[in-house]
C-alpha cells in the first residue's frame, strides 16, 4: 500500500520528503520548507544558483582558485553541494536520471519544475484554467464545510504556486458567496461582525465549521424530539381507542343486562298471572 503513495518519508524531521513523480506541487512546497529550515543560504543556492567566488582583474570578474577562497566563500559555495545531495536523496530512480547530468542544484530544480509543471506557456494556460475554476467555485449539494475548504484550498494553493496573489478580504468574500442559501443568515452575521480584511481564511472556515456542528446538533435533537412526539401520539391514540373500546363493551354489557332484567320480569309476571288462575 505504501508503494502506491505519491510520497514517502521517515518519522524524523531531519529527512526530506521523497518524490516518485506524483503530486509534485506538494513535494515542491515541502522541499522549500525543509531546505529553508536548514539555512536560508541553502535555499538561496537553489533559487539563484551557486555562489562562485570571483575577483576583479583587468576590468573583468574571474573565478578565484579554490585555494584562495575565504571561509565565508567556501561556506556559501558548499551550499550548492548540500542542495544537490538533498535533491538527489529525495528522488526515485526515474526522477534521479532526469537530473543526474545537471551541474548545479538550481539546474536540477528547474529541470524538475519544467518536467512536472511545464514551460511558462503551459503554466499560463494552467493558471487561466485555475482562475476560471476559482471564479466558478460554489458549494455542491450535500457538501460539508470541510469538503468545501479542501476543494477551495487546493485551487488557491495551486494558483499561488503560479504567482497568483490574493488579499484576505477577497478570499473571505469568495468563500461566503460560494455557500448555498441555507447559510445566508450565518453569512450575514459574519459579514456584519467581522473585519474580512484581517480575518484569516482558516479562521473563517473554523467559524463555519462551528456553525455547521451546532446546526447538526440541533437537527439531531429535533429529529429525536419528533420521534418521541410520534411515540407519545401513537400511545395516546392507542389509549383513546382502548378507552373507546372499553366504553363500547360496557355499553353493550349494560344493554344485555337490561334485556336480561326485562326478560326476568316478564317471566315473573307470567308466573304470577298463571298461578292465581289455578288457585281459583
Amino acid at each position: 500500500m505504501a508503494d502506491r503513495l505519491p510520497f514517502r518519508e521517515g518519522a524524523s524531521i531531519n529527512r526530506p520528503p521523497l518524490f516518485c513523480g506524483l503530486n509534485y506541487q506538494f513535494w515542491k512546497i515541502r522541499m522549500k520548507i525543509f531546505v529553508e529550515s536548514l539555512d536560508k543560504g541553502i535555499w538561496d543556492a537553489i533559487e539563484n544558483g551557486p555562489s562562485v567566488p570571483k575577483f576583479e582583474k583587468d576590468g573583468s570578474n574571474i573565478e578565484k582558485p579554490w585555494s584562495q577562497w575565504t571561509d565565508s566563500e567556501s561556506k556559501k559555495a558548499k551550499f550548492d553541494c548540500i542542495d544537490k545531495n538533498i535533491i538527489t536523496y529525495t528522488l526515485n530512480s526515474n526522477e534521479f536520471f532526469r537530473v543526474s547530468q545537471c551541474k548545479s542544484a538550481k539546474e536540477m530544480w528547474d529541470t524538475l519544475e519544467v518536467t512536472h509543471e511545464g514551460t511558462n506557456e503551459v503554466k499560463r494556460a494552467r493558471k487561466h484554467t485555475l482562475i476560471q475554476e476559482y471564479e466558478m467555485f460554489g458549494m455542491l449539494k450535500g457538501e460539508t464545510i470541510a469538503e468545501v475548504q479542501k476543494r477551495f484550498t487546493h485551487i488557491i494553493n495551486h494558483l499561488m504556486s503560479l504567482d497568483k496573489t490574493f488579499e484576505k478580504e477577497e478570499l473571505n468574500m469568495k468563500i461566503l458567496k460560494c455557500l448555498d442559501r441555507s447559510w445566508q443568515p450565518k453569512v450575514t452575521a459574519i459579514s456584519e461582525s467581522k473585519d474580512l480584511r484581517s480575518f484569516s481564511m482558516a479562521s473563517l472556515f473554523g467559524k463555519l465549521r462551528e456553525h455547521e456542528l451546532e446546526m447538526n446538533r440541533l437537527n439531531v435533537q429535533e429529529s429525536e424530539d419528533k420521534h418521541v412526539r410520534s411515540i407519545v401520539l401513537k400511545a395516546v391514540k392507542h389509549k383513546g381507542k382502548q378507552e373507546s373500546s372499553d366504553e363500547e363493551n360496557l355499553s353493550l354489557l349494560s344493554k344485555k343486562f337490561s334485556k336480561f332484567l326485562k326478560r326476568s320480569r316478564n317471566k315473573d309476571n307470567k308466573k304470577e298471572r298463571y298461578g292465581s288462575k289455578k288457585i281459583q
